[in-house]
């Protein structure tokens, strides 16, 4: 039996359409016709020897095949892209400044580990930080690139990486022993202002009458994740980057307000970038596309 060679291209259009939710807008976007696309998915099934979809509702979901070789694609296409940056004859050089939030740092410093040894030539000056200090330090120039979460204005070019639901977040090992029925405010674990997940919460939490107290401030989400653990309070943030120790409440736990969305946005200083910029633009959107797939 020969082996089976997948097509990176099939991949590629599988794993955009899945991503977009949509292989209409896959189609479009790598410039492909919607029945080229179809025949595509069709080989890629052969490929596999099982279905990569199953109804769900009105929509499409991923079999359990589905699931495996839409990460398992996903890898290999970054592989891909790697490697084609890597022998390119654009010999990348240079030197690149990038600020992230905090809840990034639990796995982008890998990333762009695989991206310095990929161009040994370019030098990546990382910096984590608050929203305020990396949205200042785009607008001075200081930093080239930056994740940040939305919420404040800024210069350059603003791309939107993804919504994701603001959530209550509570301890995994000392459960907090709070109830609205206890008529005792609710303790509220922060960062010093300005916050958007605070500003947020407090008003949700005024709306419906509910009294709160802040019982501990930090200017780390080390210092944040850890008073959360011991059972000091509820934090507010989302699930990416959610710390050992802690856990995202139910919605609606304890009567709690349900939160709105924020965006996590990439913010570039040159609304044009350089070839450096834009490769590292890249490969961080897809790092965090990865990350809240996975």
């Amino acid at each position: 039996m020969r082996p089976v060679s997948f097509d990176l291209d099939v991949m590629r259009t599988f794993v955009t359409g899945v991503e977009l939710g949509s292989f209409a807008k896959a189609a479009n976007k790598l410039s492909r016709s919607t029945s080229a696309v179809s025949a595509q998915l069709k080989k890629l099934e052969a490929q596999a020897g099982a279905p990569l979809f199953k109804k769900a509702g009105r929509k499409l979901a991923l079999t359990d095949t589905g699931e495996v070789l839409f990460n398992y694609s996903r890898k290999l296409l970054n592989l891909n892209d790697e490697t084609v940056a890597a022998v390119s004859e654009l010999k990348l050089k240079g030197w690149i400044r990038l600020g992230l939030q905090e809840d990034l740092g639990g796995f982008l410093p890998k990333v762009l580990g695989r991206f310095v040894r990929a161009h040994p030539d370019v030098r990546v000056e990382a910096r984590i930080a608050r929203n305020a200090d990396l949205l200042a330090r785009i607008d001075n120039g200081s930093l080239d690139l930056a994740v940040a979460w939305a919420g404040s204005d800024c210069t350059g070019q603003v791309e939107t990486v993804a919504e994701l639901p603001m959530r209550w977040i509570g301890t995994s090992r000392y459960p907090l022993h709070w109830h609205p029925e206890d008529d005792v405010p609710l303790p509220i674990i922060a960062f010093d202002a300005p916050c958007p997940f605070f500003t947020t919460a407090t008003e949700a939490l005024d709306k419906a009458g509910m009294p709160w107290c802040i019982s501990f401030t930090s200017s780390s989400l080390s210092g944040l994740s850890a008073a959360t653990e011991a059972g000091l309070g509820y934090s507010i943030r989302t699930g990416l980057g959610l710390q050992q120790g802690t856990e995202l409440l139910p919605e609606g736990a304890f009567g709690l307000p349900t939160l709105p969305s924020i965006a996590l946005t990439l913010h570039r200083r040159e609304v044009a970038p350089e070839p450096l910029t834009g490769r590292l633009s890249a490969i961080v959107l897809d790092a965090i596309r990865s990350e809240l797939a996975g």
